[in-house]
């Protein structure tokens, strides 16, 4: 794993920032950037290889030149042990996601969902997954979920969610190795008879199907493909939740779901990013 690091103005760190989200397949793991201190921020690139730092560092000088990329090389060991260690509980409506260290501290009354960091996608503490939490949390409030799909599960915690408040799940992940942990996590969460994991493209699993909730909290350019799959497989009266999406890239997904019958009851801002809530009429 390799860290590239830079400071610079707003306006740079964001432009950076941004087209490293915009490419899809992107060559970072993770992109991050926060201020440092009051005029100066940060940019935080996690990489797997050389060859995707050299990657990053043009996609980077394209989107602003003046910003020159640091290397540093983190032992992949470290990075575990500090998301581990650092990751507090997260509280989301009804939910709190964390893993076995913070868990434990946590009093009754919420609904506790067990995820430890780790390979896979989704510890509840990423503004797209709290997004997803809260809009269940939003449906939960009018009524009952009985049949839930999560597309791109990573690790599992919306299907999770879903089904600790009564919901039968599908969860589909096309990373094999995220959809192992998925389905751990599920059996740790004593919900595995609830919780279906799918690995590899689902689309022929979910053809024909209908489910009263959809979460699909992936990247914009696979919701704005995958939109003539998913609208299908949402109910009447059903709902249909979208993330994975920075504030900039919303409105292109607002326009490849808005013509296909769906109405947008809410869209729910969480740092730089945005969960979009449909309803089927």
């Amino acid at each position: 794993m390799l860290l590239l690091t830079t400071l610079g103005t707003l306006t740079q760190i964001r432009a950076a920032a941004d087209e490293l989200d915009r490419h899809d397949p992107s060559p970072a793991d993770a992109v991050s950037w926060f201020e440092e201190k009051p005029g100066k921020f940060r940019l935080e690139v996690y990489v797997p290889t050389k060859q995707d730092a050299d990657s990053a560092r043009a996609i980077v000088g394209a989107a602003a030149p003046e910003l020159h990329l640091i290397q540093k090389k983190v032992k992949p060991a470290d990075w575990v042990a500090m998301a581990l260690e650092g990751l507090p509980a997260v509280r989301a409506g009804r939910f709190v996601v964390a893993g076995a260290h913070a868990l434990k501290r946590e009093a009754g009354g919420r609904v506790k969902v067990w995820i430890e960091a780790s390979e896979a996608f989704g510890t509840g503490h990423h503004g797209t997954t709290w997004g997803c939490l809260m809009a269940l949390e939003s449906v939960l409030r009018e009524r009952r979920v009985s049949r839930a799909l999560d597309v791109g599960a990573g690790s599992g915690v919306l299907a999770i969610a879903a089904a600790k408040t009564g919901a039968e799940a599908l969860a589909i992940e096309i990373d094999h190795r995220a959809a192992a942990i998925a389905a751990i996590n599920s059996r740790q969460n004593r919900v595995a008879n609830r919780v279906r994991v799918i690995a590899g493209d689902g689309a022929r699993y979910i053809a024909g199907q209908q489910f009263d909730l959809v979460f699909a909290n992936i990247l914009m350019r696979p919701l704005i493909r995958l939109a003539p799959r998913l609208v299908p497989a949402v109910a009447p009266g059903g709902t249909l939740i979208l993330s994975g999406l920075l504030r900039t890239q919303a409105p292109l997904v607002r326009e490849a779901y808005a013509s296909r019958g769906l109405v947008l009851e809410k869209m729910i801002p969480k740092e730089a990013w945005q969960t979009l809530v449909w309803r089927k009429p």
